[in-house]
């Protein structure tokens, strides 16, 4: 896969405190990335320095093969982004908007505008004016606006905030078509873990200023859950002595009917047969899968809070 973004020894100060500590990682195009980090742990600031909000104190940040500091002007075109809330006019239509924002780049066309119009589900209502937009539809034209030129790398910083569950869910679908579809890089830092889950290709995880691990959304799961296991659904008036003696190390607990064991799938059958052989009744069967908020939990407990 193709490196768009290289983050490379970054650090930053504020004050002679320390808030980014040598820091490295990469995105890669067609890509979504979750950038994950407990409240203070540096996220928006590394945004902030990828965009140029913020200058770097050491390492650098290479976009699309340009050396921010050295490049500034060619590594920002290849960059889209919101921060915050959009910035839309409100007495001017969505289209007003983007036909506006398009100026601000070489070779938009009509066609380009029409096409992010239809990628970002806006095509009934982008003649409306943006004050009888909700908070969703502002979000889609602030999206809308941050591809016109197709950037290699979009970045959104919690752009869920304040948006209902379909409108999070409408989100989601539409990062994930920008990322498959135009192969851009969709940078996303989020608190909504359940929908990172759901949206993202792979996650990094910063804590303290420190980036701390980046893996497949799977491989970071299955990692941060450690053993496998599985969930048994039994009476709940089973003899829980008697299933400790039955399963020895593999029991985890009993509880409310679901008794949780410490086993790989190879292994399942012969737990069941075991409890059969007890005439213990089993109506349920399902993998104990870890959260992503677990995960995170799991990477970034203790860690000081440095922003």
């Amino acid at each position: 896969m193709n490196a768009v973004l290289k983050i490379n020894n970054v650090s930053k100060s504020f004050h002679k405190r320390k808030v980014i500590d040598n820091i490295s990682f990469e995105v890669y195009e067609g890509e979504v990335f979750g950038f994950l980090g407990p409240n203070g742990a540096g996220k928006t600031t590394t945004i902030k320095m990828i965009m140029g909000f913020l200058s770097i104190d050491s390492g650098s940040i290479d976009i699309c093969g340009y050396n921010l500091n050295d490049d500034y002007e060619k590594a920002m075109a290849q960059l889209g982004g919101i921060v915050e809330n959009p910035e839309l006019y409100r007495d001017l239509s969505g289209r007003k908007n983007l036909e506006m924002y398009a100026r601000l780049h070489d070779g938009v066309t009509k066609e380009r505008i029409e096409e992010v119009i239809n990628l970002v589900g806006m095509a009934n209502r982008i003649d409306d004016k943006v004050k009888r937009y909700s908070l969703g539809m502002k979000q889609r034209i602030g999206l809308a606006e941050a591809i016109l030129h197709k950037p290699k790398i979009l970045i959104l910083d919690e752009p869920t905030n304040g948006l209902d569950p379909a409108g999070i869910k409408a989100l989601r679908m539409i990062l994930t078509d920008i990322a498959h579809k135009e192969n851009t890089a969709v940078i996303v830092s989020s608190h909504q873990l359940a929908e990172m889950e759901l949206m993202c290709d792979r996650v990094g995880v910063i804590s303290a200023g420190r980036f701390i691990g980046e893996q497949p959304i799977g491989e970071f799961l299955k990692s941060a859950a450690g053993e496998e296991r599985y969930i048994f659904d039994i009476p709940e008036d089973s003899d829980i002595q008697l299933l400790r003696d039955l399963l020895g190390d593999s029991f985890v607990e009993f509880k409310g009917g679901k008794l949780t064991v410490a086993a790989t799938k190879e292994s399942v059958p012969d737990v069941v047969k075991l409890l059969c052989g007890e005439n213990i009744a089993i109506t349920g069967l399902n993998r104990d899968n870890i959260s992503l908020e677990e995960a995170f939990i799991d990477y970034t407990e203790g860690a000081n809070r440095v922003e």
